[in-house]
Parts: structure tokens; sequence; C-alpha cells
């Protein structure tokens, strides 16, 4: 059985080896850092790994890297990164400041304070204020809130539409270019295409527009689902259908290439509770996410994908009536989110994409002992009859030991040896 078809089985709740991903989306990668102490344990060939989401630091896993991990999925990210410069314009070497000498797109600009502090600039336009900051004791960027001083009167929601436009000739030709890649390629491919990421929290302050508008202070963004719900109703229904026009474009392109669809990275949970009600959900949102699922459902065979850490187990029957075929990360060190009751309770509904360990306790601060046995623990839990993709609690993150993500992957290579 290839790559591909393990995962296949698996979005199918068929009982078989658990596949893993790594690298297939901006929520289930691995630092650079870590990336490069991979290749280098693997004896894979060596010199700067590329950063191919520098917001968070994400190293490329190229295929090589994939192999030695027998990951299954392969992942396509949008074209321009979270600062607005794209990935396909060429590579440049860059420091970082804990030392590593990396490979970063040719838009990535930066200015080092006399603090060590590294600002990072939208679009590589030196000229405006920098959209993200890293400490001089960090490890990725965190962004930098640009808010305009607000006019209630003069509130417009085109202001906050800025990041969401129709795809355009570069896009195009990006896409076509992947699609034929990877037409083949013999692993599941995941997509972010963009774009129906509906009130992502992360991209509120849009850290890729020189001079971003509208409302982009996160505290006001969540004041705005309660006192401004007509004004975030008349984004989110703009947004859809530029998403619905752009999705028939990106289909033409790209046909069954595409296994999984990225759809949204919103986050509804907090580490013990929702950041909404289960009302004010389906009032604000499910209407949208319906309309861009439904579109998918209807016209290719493409699976939904949705990112959410938190305790979001009230939202889950939500989720699903939304359209949603796989859920991410499984944050199981969240209050409500035992893995048993999650199997048992919604297994028949949802992939879970995530969950194989604890990456705020175990993975980075545990024993490798410790790492195996909550790996083959999870696995038996969420594998039991399919509906289960291996990846960790979000992503790897720096300074995890190399041995307890060796142990990691060992642990799954066990468990599906034992199947």
């Amino acid at each position: 059985m290839n790559r591909k078809q393990r995962v296949l089985d698996a979005l199918g709740h068929h009982a078989g080896r658990v596949p893993t991903d790594f690298g297939g989306t901006a929520v289930t990668g691995i630092h650079v850092s870590v990336v490069a102490a991979l290749r280098d344990y693997f004896g894979l060939a060596g010199g700067p790994v590329r950063v191919v989401e520098p917001y968070q630091m994400l190293g490329e896993i190229a295929d090589d890297l994939l192999d030695a991990l027998d990951i299954d999925c392969v992942g396509v990210p949008a074209r321009d990164t979270m600062f607005g410069f794209p990935l396909d314009g060429g590579w440049q070497e860059w420091r970082c400041p804990w030392g590593q000498s990396v490979l970063v797109p040719s838009g990535f600009r930066t200015r080092t304070a006399a603090d060590g502090d590294i600002y990072i600039f939208p679009e590589g336009d030196t000229t405006v204020s920098p959209s993200g900051h890293m400490p001089a004791t960090g490890y990725f960027f965190d962004a930098v809130i640009r808010q305009e001083p607000i006019d209630e009167d003069a509130l417009d929601p085109a202001d906050n539409l800025e990041e969401f436009t129709p795809l355009t000739a570069a896009d195009v030709a990006y896409w076509q270019a992947r699609a034929g890649e990877l037409r083949g390629c013999g692993r599941a491919v995941v997509a972010c295409l963009g774009g129906t990421a509906f009130g992502d929290i992360a991209l509120v302050p849009a850290p890729f527009l020189r001079r971003p508008k509208g409302i982009r202070d996160i505290s006001e963004w969540y004041m705005s689902l309660a006192m401004r719900r007509d004004y975030v109703h008349a984004i989110f229904s703009r947004q859809c259908e530029t998403a619905l026009a752009n999705l028939a474009r990106f289909h033409a392109i790209v046909g069954d290439t595409v296994d999984v669809l990225y759809i949204c990275g919103t986050d509804f949970g907090t580490q013990t509770s929702q950041f909404c009600s289960r009302a004010v959900f389906d009032e604000l949102y499910l209407p949208y996410y319906r309309r861009v699922n439904d579109w998918v459902h209807r016209h290719t065979g493409w699976k939904c994908f949705k990112h959410s850490c938190g305790a979001i187990d009230p939202l889950l029957p939500n989720l699903i009536r939304a359209g949603f075929d796989i859920i991410n990360p499984v944050q199981c060190s969240a209050a409500g989110m035992n893995p048993e009751h999650l199997k048992a309770t919604y297994g028949n509904d949802l992939v879970f994409w995530g969950g194989g360990v604890d990456t705020q306790r175990t993975l980075p601060f545990g024993t490798p002992a410790q790492v195996r046995a909550e790996v083959l623990e999870r696995c038996r839990i969420f594998g039991r009859d399919g509906g289960f993709v291996f990846n960790t609690i979000h992503n790897i993150q720096a300074r995890t030991p190399l041995a307890n993500v060796v142990a990691m992957f060992e642990a799954v290579h066990a468990f599906n040896a034992g199947a």
C-alpha cells in the first residue's frame, strides 16, 4: 500500500496503518532548528534548511527527510507568506539569533535593534512600520499590532477585506507549477489556498499588509464579535463570495491532485473553555463555513480540514454541522478533550489529525520512554477503525529534544508494525 492510500483509508474511516503528517500545513510543522537536527541525525545532505513559514519559523521537510521519517503527506502552502512576500521569488541566507544559518524567501527583510530584537517588514518593504517582532532570545515572530484610530461612524468592512482578493496571474502560475510537480507523487496532498479563514485571529493584525486598515487589534476584534456583528457579517459575507470564486478557479487548476484542503485556522478554544458560545458560532461562523465546505463537497473529492486549538469539545457538533471532515490539532491537554471521549463521541464523523503527543509537556519536557508510551496510547485510541492521521498537538517547537522527536517517530513505526 502506498503512502497516499494510507491517508485515504484513514480519511474514509477504514482500519489500517496510522498515516503521518509533518509539514503538510502551517499547524503540523517542525521548527527549522529541529528539522536541521533531524537531517543531521539521518545523515542527509547538509546546508541551510529553507524556512517555508517565517512567522513560526517552520522548516521545509524535503523529500529525502519525508522518506527517512516515512511521512505520508506533502503540503502545498499558499503562495504568499504571513508577511506578504511570496515563496516562489528565490532564497537568501539568514543567520538566526540562536546561531543557525537558514534560507529565507528573498522578500524576508529585517532590522535588528540595539537590544538584539529583530523586526520584520510586510512585503519586504523597509519604508513602512515592521509587522513582526522576534525577541533576541526568541525562536519565532509575533505580530506587531498597527491599529489605526477607530472611527465608529466611518468603519468600512472593505478595510478588513484587503487580504481577501481574487487569485492573481502569479497565484495561478504558482498553483499550476505545484500541481504539475505533485501529480503522481505517491503522497496525500494537503493544500492551503488561503482566503477561507473566517476571523482567524492570526490574520487580524495583517502582518502581510504594509498599512492595514479596519479593525486590526486583537482585543478590538474579539469585542467586535459582540458589539459590531453587522460589520463582521459584512466582512464574512463578502469574503465568502471571493473565496468561492477562488475555489472554482483553484479546482480547475489542481483537480484531483489535492486530497485535503486546509480551510481555516480560527481558534475557538482556550486551555479551559471556548472563545464563543455555540449560539454565537452558529450565528457568525457556521453559515459561511457551510457555504465553503458544501462547495468543496459538491464539486471535489477533497476533505475539509479545520484547525482549532483548545477546549472545543462543546463546539465539535457545530463544526460537524458546518461540514468539516477533519479536526486539528486535537489538544488533549485542554479541558474536556479526553482522547477516549473524543473518539467514542465524534469518531464516526471526524478524522482526528493530531493529538498524537502533547507538545506542552510530554514531547519537550518528558523522557523518550514517556514520549513512546503516550504515542502508543494515542495511536491505540485514535487509530481504532481509522479516522486518525498522526501528528503532534500543533507544531514541534524549537529546543524540543531530538531524542524525544526520534522516540515519537519510532513509536508510530512500532505501532504500525504491530497493527
